[in-house]
């Protein structure tokens, strides 16, 4: 993987990360002891762009070595060079273009990575979600943690983790279930 902003002192950008969220009126939890620095981590709603700078700057803020998965369509000069240097990587959304296996190895290559995605793919509104996530973390053999933007308090929560079995639907329920007590809906296939 190619050098990052986050490789500059971390210290800089958790100040600089904790002052935006502070201006943003924004509220934060603390990284749980559940959390690996090996995983990958799902995070609801995504509805605007903000929600994209908010988990940019919660990532920062909190230093974790996170890729935060990003529309291929956003990496365009000079945006590109800000999304690379914090961490984005570009998904091409149309086709798959074997884009699991290659994040799999390169959890296998790193003994430190964690993947940021919004598994609703896009800010509409969507009557299922993408799955590539669990089949990363499966296939990587890390955990899946839950993050949910609480619009309405204005907080970035830590809900929980799971562990991939060997059903992606038990696991998807498992992952409706820690959100449905959060008071967020993801939707069902129809």
């Amino acid at each position: 993987m190619t050098r990052t902003f986050s490789d500059i002192p971390g210290r800089l950008f958790s100040i600089l990360g904790k002052l935006m969220y502070w201006v943003m009126g924004w509220t934060y939890d603390p990284l749980p002891a559940y959390f690996d620095r090996k995983s990958v981590v799902i995070g609801f709603p995504h509805t605007t762009n903000m929600d994209t700078v908010r988990a940019l700057t919660y990532i920062k803020l909190a230093r974790v070595n996170a890729r935060l998965l990003v529309k291929s369509t956003w990496f365009f000069f000079p945006m590109s060079l800000l999304l690379k240097g914090l961490g984005g990587l570009p998904v091409k959304r149309d086709k798959a273009h074997g884009f699991v296996d290659s994040v799999v190895a390169e959890f296998n290559r790193q003994d430190n990575l964690v993947v940021a995605l919004v598994p609703e793919g896009t800010r509409k509104k969507v009557s299922t979600i993408k799955t590539g996530f669990w089949y990363i973390a499966k296939g990587a053999d890390v955990p899946i943690i839950c993050w949910y933007l609480d619009n309405t308090a204005k907080r970035s929560r830590w809900l929980g983790k799971i562990h991939p079995g060997d059903s992606l639907e038990d696991d998807l329920e498992k992952i409706r279930e820690i959100y449905q007590q959060a008071g967020f809906s993801i939707p069902r296939e129809s």
